[in-house]
């Protein structure tokens, strides 16, 4: 019987072959004199790979896999003319998969375009950024807030009452003394004038950018309107960094695009022959006037000239919003600004503060400018701002309070509970998404912040009501005066600085001072400063910003990519001030029901920070048995850390 001639391939190699890789083929199966013929073939019938070794009359072969992906069909063809039949065949088929990268693996790159030559460098970059028109809202704002900074307010006093300002100085003739130096606040009253005059030139949208001396006109409110808007003054920085327009797009561009037009008076009322008239303002505002379709916008030219009583909406709240946020009085009072003019104006009356006055050596002679400014701030008290209104406020705006015994025990009637824990919950989130969007590899969702971004624009806009914009207003210039006279260099004899730290304003030297003297908080005011700045800028592009009408995610992207410093010094100053890190998980689950210190009152984790520097002071120096006992200051004992003496 004869035996069939079947020929068998036998493969030795990988299961799954990759490129590069070699196998071994063999033809099996078949006695006698065979002549083998062997066909690497793709789908198409092209010949793949290349045989690297044949054996004697090619009965075994090796092959080496091409250097790309490939379905490989293998055939081998065996004759013999002395057999029948005399030919037989196998076939085997499997495809060739791409080798995974490892370190050294040179990956050929084909870039088609003129002028691409030699090799390219290729790295990880952060997610595209989507240029959205609420950027040159932003840039405003940070404008505005540096515009309104103590040192530019300085060079403001100094341009005026020494030696410059001669179109000020003849608007403000009436109350320069020029007679005999008679006891008068005279002076005092130019430099609250001065202060407002700095305030409205500063605070509004339409001079965010430019320069006051060059543009005292712009105090005019009629004349102002936010299409007027100018961005020739932000810096390099901030375009390349902050902003990373895409090709084409300005702010001047991003703005017109972000202002919306609204009318005037009602849709079926002629407002003085201007009908149909329209002005820009922010949307947030916008929506605001919608709210109110039945009320005109009063912005008639003579509006300044006298009183008007008509049921109408104030034209210039909408055509030229001042960007003031009472946090940063808050934060400033915190760090004890307040309380150091307290103490110094208390110690100007001659009245001692207890047994060791720590401001005994105070002797400001009438021969300097001070003396009649601290006449003249000591006489006008009645018309500045209490505490209690200032804490009412900070509670009704943001439910922060202040501790100590000067604090007055009040009762408001509609506090922001929520603010705390929705502003903290912010900026975590946002020290997530940078975190996640730092990390190449993956794209970060910006939709925890937007969500963030929502409720922190409700709670603020709940309170702005009342009070609201003309107490804010009030407290800085307050501050800004006390800031001005701490700043004055006849302070410096009794209220010694420290040469060698440079701090970014002169009055932080004095405050930090007089917090020695009186062993309040040893935390350098400057922290407390950051907060208050850093905070101002966020909150104000959360309360102007439309966020509540806002779906786009990559929109709150932009603005924690934007604020990123400010978010990130704000959580550091905070940490440094009360002990509390805003950006750390809480990770112990035993404390899961208790209320994270994030969501603590500031005024409380300070207190508790004082009480433990007053601990650790009273155990005395170094050594085994030596105690140091911390004279009482009376009143400034604890009422100081908080209150007014």
């Amino acid at each position: 019987m004869a035996t069939a001639n079947v020929v068998t391939i036998k493969v030795d190699g990988p299961a799954q072959p990759f490129t590069g890789d070699e196998l071994r083929f063999e033809a099996t199966g078949l006695v006698g004199a065979w002549a083998y013929t062997w066909l690497f073939h793709d789908k198409d019938g092209k010949d793949v790979g290349h045989l690297v070794k044949v054996s004697q009359k090619a009965k075994v072969v090796y092959w080496r896999a091409p250097a790309y992906q490939v379905a490989v069909h293998v055939r081998v063809e065996a004759t013999n003319p002395k057999v029948k039949p005399p030919t037989t065949t196998d076939d085997v088929r499997f495809s060739v998969q791409p080798r995974p990268l490892t370190a050294g693996d040179v990956v050929p790159v084909t870039i088609g375009g003129e002028g691409v030559t030699g090799p390219l460098a290729v790295n990880l970059r952060r997610s595209a950024i989507i240029d959205t028109p609420d950027l040159a809202f932003w840039s405003v704002i940070r404008a505005s807030s540096g515009a309104l900074a103590f040192n530019n307010y300085a060079d403001w006093m100094d341009s005026i009452f020494c030696g410059g300002g001669e179109r000020f100085n003849a608007a403000v003739a009436a109350f320069v003394r020029n007679s005999l130096p008679f006891p008068d606040i005279i002076s005092y009253k130019a430099l609250k004038l001065a202060t407002e005059a700095y305030l409205l030139a500063r605070c509004g949208v339409i001079v965010a950018t430019g320069d006051v001396s060059e543009r005292l006109e712009g105090l005019a409110p009629a004349a102002q309107d936010l299409k007027r808007e100018r961005f020739d003054h932000i810096d390099r920085e901030e375009l390349d960094e902050r902003l990373d327009l895409d090709k084409g797009d300005k702010l001047s561009r991003l703005w017109k695009r972000y202002l919306q037009d609204i009318p005037i008076g009602p849709a079926d009322v002629d407002t003085d022959g201007r009908d149909g008239a329209t002005v820009a303002t922010l949307p947030y505002l916008a929506l605001v006037r919608r709210q109110l379709p039945e009320m005109r916008l009063e912005l008639r030219a003579d509006a300044e000239e006298q009183v008007e009583l008509c049921y109408e909406l104030m034209g210039q709240k909408f055509t030229n919003p001042c960007f003031l946020e009472l946090i940063w009085s808050y934060w400033h009072e915190e760090g004890m600004l307040v309380q150091t003019m307290n103490a110094i104006s208390m110690r100007f009356q001659n009245r001692a503060s207890g047994p060791r006055d720590p401001l005994a050596a105070m002797a400001l002679d009438p021969l300097r400018p001070l003396n009649n400014l601290l006449w003249g701030y000591i006489q006008d008290e009645q018309h500045r701002l209490t505490l209690a209104r200032r804490v009412a406020e900070y509670d009704q705006e943001y439910g922060l309070t202040l501790f100590g015994r000067a604090v007055p025990q009040i009762r408001t009637a509609d506090p922001r509970s929520r603010f705390l824990q929705a502003f903290h919950t912010l900026l975590h989130r946002a020290s997530i998404f940078y975190k996640e969007d730092d990390d190449t590899t993956m794209i970060a969702d910006p939709f925890p912040v937007l969500n963030a971004l929502r409720d922190v624009h409700l709670v603020l806009s709940e309170g702005a009501h009342n009070q609201y914009g003309d107490l804010p207003w009030t407290a800085r210039h307050e501050m800004l005066i006390q800031q001005w006279l701490l700043a004055r260099p006849e302070l410096r004899e009794f209220l010694p600085s420290r040469i060698m730290v440079v701090e970014p304003e002169p009055w932080m030297h004095r405050v930090d001072a007089m917090k020695k003297l009186q062993e309040w908080t040893d935390t350098p005011v400057r922290y407390f400063h950051d907060l208050g700045v850093f905070g101002e800028q966020l909150l104000l592009s959360i309360r102007f910003g439309n966020w509540g009408n806002v779906f786009d995610r990559e929109q709150a992207g932009n603005w924690a990519r934007y604020w990123r410093q400010e978010v990130q010094w704000y959580i550091h100053a905070y940490h440094t001030v009360t002990g509390v890190d805003l950006s750390a998980d809480t990770s112990d689950v035993r404390q899961a029901q208790l209320p994270p210190d994030r969501y603590t009152q500031p005024a409380f984790l300070l207190r508790q920070r004082l009480t433990e520097q007053r601990r650790r002071l009273s155990r005395g120096t170094l050594g085994v048995g030596v105690r140091r006992q911390i004279p009482r200051r009376a009143r400034f004992e604890e009422e100081q850390f908080e209150g007014q003496p």
